[in-house]
């Protein structure tokens, strides 16, 4: 077998390969596209067509819920701000900073979810009170906010506020397990409230969302009420 008649063959094959690793790298026309879970949830795999399609109109309720958890968000994280300068306990600190970190994410998820469907996200227009800095705030003055905008389930009143940012020590350890948990429960009832209302809760994202709050925040209601009983 001549030396020209080897090339040859050795050049065929070296085509054939790498044809080949080229039809195996070749982007598939159906090309995955990863889109990120709300909060607490895995990754989903789009494919183009899905992606492109633009997210399905929401219910009202579906609206008035993500609105309404915003404000009750934001009330749990200004409870948490509360925990730098008044608590002593390295266990109800490390709580509130679990509680304030998942909150304000959740927060950023649901406003990113009602930008994306054409929808406010305060349901009293331009005011939206997760996005305000209240650090400077006093608490009357916040007080009268609160009394100007409907109270969500759970949410502590003016007062139970101001008792809360008036306390210390211990005292104030207690006031805030105590709110947090009924705060909590308020954020469950919520849920329960929108999965129970006809046509709401559909939309993926949405279902999602609210089935990982509900989760979340019933194992924190679990774990203040032993934080209670030790203290006890």
């Amino acid at each position: 077998m001549s030396r020209r008649f080897l090339l040859s063959i050795t050049a065929v094959v070296f085509l054939s390969s790498v044809t080949a690793l080229c039809q195996q790298t070749k982007p598939a026309d159906g090309v995955s596209i990863v889109q990120p879970g709300a909060p607490g949830q895995s990754n989903k795999t789009l494919t183009p067509e899905t992606a492109s399609a633009p997210p399905r109109k929401p219910s009202a309720d579906d609206v008035k819920f993500m609105q309404g958890m915003i404000m009750h968000h934001s009330q749990a994280v200004e409870m948490t701000e509360l925990l730098k300068t008044r608590s002593e306990d390295p266990a109800v600190q490390a709580l509130g900073k679990r509680i304030s970190i998942s909150q304000t994410d959740e927060m950023r998820f649901m406003k990113q979810w009602l930008t994306e469907r054409g929808e406010p996200v305060s349901e009293h227009g331009s005011m939206d009170m997760a996005g305000m800095n209240m650090s400077g705030m006093d608490h009357d003055h916040m007080g009268h906010m609160d009394m100007a905008m409907p109270m969500m389930p759970g949410m502590l009143t003016p007062a139970q506020m101001k008792a809360l940012a008036a306390a210390t020590g211990p005292q104030f350890d207690h006031l805030f397990l105590t709110g947090m948990i009924q705060h909590h429960t308020g954020a469950l009832t919520m849920v329960k409230d929108l999965f129970r209302t006809q046509g709401a809760g559909q939309d993926p994202q949405l279902f999602d969302f609210a089935s990982d709050v509900d989760n979340t925040q019933q194992a924190e209601i679990d774990i203040m009420r032993h934080m209670l009983k030790e203290k006890q």
